[in-house]
Formats: C-alpha cells, structure tokens, sequence
C-alpha cells in the first residue's frame, strides 16, 4: 500500500438496519442528545478536511430507529466531514420541526454576528469545539469560540482526544463564560477507569459549574469489554450520575461513524438496554433523558414529564 493510500480517509461500515427493540421502553419524549445524518453528497458536499468517509445515513434511517427504540427527540451533531457547513444540520431541524429538533454546529473563528444568529434562527443551540478532529478548533480557540457564542445563549460542545485534555484544562473549563458539555463522559476510556484523574476533573467541574453537562455516550467506542453490556464503562456512567444527574444526557452516536471491522457497529437496541440498566431508577432516567434536555436544549417539557 502506498502512503498517500495509508493517509487516505477509511469507509466507515453503516449502521445495523435491523435495531433490536430493546428491552426498556422510553418515556415520552425521550432526546437523543447526539448523532449525526449523511445525506446525499451531490447536495451535501465534504469539506477540504475530513478523516472519515461515513457510510449513507439518511434521515429515514434515522427515524426508523428511533422509532424502534422509543426516541422521540433528537440534538443533530453537524459532522465535521462538513466543515463548518451546517446545512445538512439545518435542513433536518427544519423537516422535523423545533418542537423535535435541535442542532450543535462547528463555527470559524471569524464568523459574523449574523451568520451566527441566522444559524440560531435554524435551531442551532451549541458550537463544537473539536482538540480530536484537524481544522475544527482546537484548545487554543476555546476563549475565542466562547466570546462569539456568550451573545446567543449557547453552549460550548467539546469533544475531546483524551480524558487527560480536561485535566490539563480543568482551571479554564472552570471559568468560561458560557456553558459547557463534554460529549462522551469526556473521552474516557474503560481501560482508564473511574479514577483516572481527567476523569477526575471532570466530575470535579461538574460538581462546581451548575452550567457544565456531560453527555453518556459513545461509549462503545471507549470500552475494551464490548456488547451488549460494556461493563468496563458502567462505573463512569454511574460516578457521574451520582455527581450530576441534573446536568447529564443520553447520547446515540447513531450512525456511529468510524466503525471499519465487523463487529464494531452496537446496535441500538443494545445501547438503550445498557443506559437503563445502568441507571434502574426510572425517576432519575427520565430527568436524563426528558428533563435534562429539555433544559439544555430549549425544547417544551413533555405534558407529565419530570422535572
């Protein structure tokens, strides 16, 4: 293999067709507070910079799904395969509507006040800030991305490389001026552990921020166990819920991109079953999976629905 054909980016597999209806049911109004849609490229085109070539992901996919498992709400992740072109992002909310979706986004560092507030307008709440992904802002924008989204009320999505960045920056995440939301419990992995000190950290800004998230998610790329129940990642997943059961969500990953062997793809089904039973307390499932985002994200408790 030539070099150029090493540095080449890999095809992802799709997602399993087939979701298991799990074993849990949801209640109403239960968000998926992270995944993305790849729709057709002629409409949809890359950016210059991308690591991954992601597998179709439709939004008829997506709600197919969804609809199996019981989600009825849904925060799109504008994928950095996009650049910081959000109109795939865009184009979702507005088929399903604001009262069902919302968006995070990947911003410049220059982007004016209108293009900012013409993404708000489409249901953007949150701006991605990428030390994992090139050319999508690392670290060392962080003051400057905050600065730009304060004005509009968002949050600060930061997905991370490693577990260890939110140690190295615990005192920063500390005194930003807009919200923050780690996605992935931080990017720790279950060889790490609980007591890992990025961990750590992050349990400790969680404790002292009441406008810091983190979201349970992803986790099946952060575990060494595997399915269907990803043992290795149940103590994280429950140190934070006894931290912060106010301030976390539940997040997919769906169409869980960079999965390239056999295998590797969890099914969905899988992954609800393995959130509810690491978390039997149904009053404290529903405030993650209703409540919570409702807060985050600005959407209308459902009627009934826990506070």
């Amino acid at each position: 293999m030539t070099e150029a054909a090493e540095r080449a980016p890999r095809q992802s597999l799709p997602p399993i067709r087939d979701t298991r209806r799990p074993r849990h049911q949801l209640p109403a109004g239960s968000t998926d507070c992270h995944c993305h849609t790849f729709e057709d490229t002629g409409r949809y085109p890359r950016g210059k910079e991308f690591s991954y070539v992601p597998a179709p992901a439709p939004l008829s996919h997506y709600l197919r799904m969804c609809e199996t498992v019981g989600l009825q709400r849904t925060v799109q992740i504008n994928s950095s395969i996009y650049g910081f072109d959000s109109t795939v992002t865009l184009d979702v909310i507005a088929t399903l509507g604001r009262h069902r979706a919302r968006g995070v986004a990947g911003i410049r560092p220059d982007a004016a006040r209108a293009e900012l507030e013409r993404l708000h307008a489409g249901g953007i709440r949150g701006a991605r800030l990428s030390t994992k992904v090139k050319g999508y802002g690392g670290t060392e924008l962080i003051d400057v991305i905050a600065g730009k989204i304060k004005p509009l009320g968002w949050h600060l999505d930061l997905h991370l490389g490693g577990v260890a960045e939110v140690a190295a920056l615990e005192s920063h995440f500390l005194k930003l001026p807009v919200p923050l939301v780690f996605d992935h419990m931080g990017s720790v992995r279950g060889k790490e552990g609980a007591g890992a000190p990025g961990f750590q950290a992050l349990l400790r800004i969680l404790r002292q921020r009441d406008d810091c998230w983190a979201k349970i998610s992803s986790w099946y790329r952060l575990s060494e166990a595997g399915p269907p129940d990803w043992p290795d990642m149940k103590p994280m997943a429950q140190a934070l819920i006894e931290a912060r059961p106010d301030r976390l969500v539940w997040g997919s990953n769906w169409p869980h991109p960079n999965r390239y062997q056999e295998g590797d793809v969890p099914n969905d089904g899988d992954l609800i079953d393995a959130f509810c039973d690491w978390v039997p307390d149904a009053a404290i499932r529903e405030r993650i999976l209703v409540a919570n985002p409702a807060r985050l994200y600005g959407f209308a408790p459902p009627s009934g629905a826990g506070n």
